[in-house]
């Protein structure tokens, strides 16, 4: 029973830190690439601005979003984490009934 311990201890970290790989890194944007990004935003935010001054809406209005993550498609990520999360539970799940069994 005791010599499992170890190889479920190892297959929890490698499957945390397999999780941790989908993790989006903070530093996604380089920094000349994330000036131009701010620019764009506030030449929107002054035309935006204008906009609404205005009683008609305009065709610019219509492509504004409420929040612009610059198109990334997170379906990996999303798919990877469940996978990850899965199994993790699958694992606990696997250990608390060994340990419920009676030896």
């Amino acid at each position: 029973m005791s010599a499992h311990r170890p190889l479920l201890t190892a297959t929890a970290a490698g499957t945390l830190l397999c999780a941790l790989w989908f993790v989006p890194s903070a530093n996604a944007t380089a920094e000349k690439e994330a000036q131009a990004q701010a620019e764009q935003h506030s030449a929107a935010a002054a035309a935006s601005a204008e906009a609404a001054a205005s009683t008609e809406p305009t065709a610019s209005d219509e492509g504004l979003r409420l929040a612009d993550t610059g198109g990334v498609d997170t379906t990996p990520y999303l798919v990877g984490g469940t996978a990850f999360l899965g199994t993790g539970a699958a694992f606990v799940a696997f250990s608390m009934r060994r340990a419920a069994r009676p030896v």
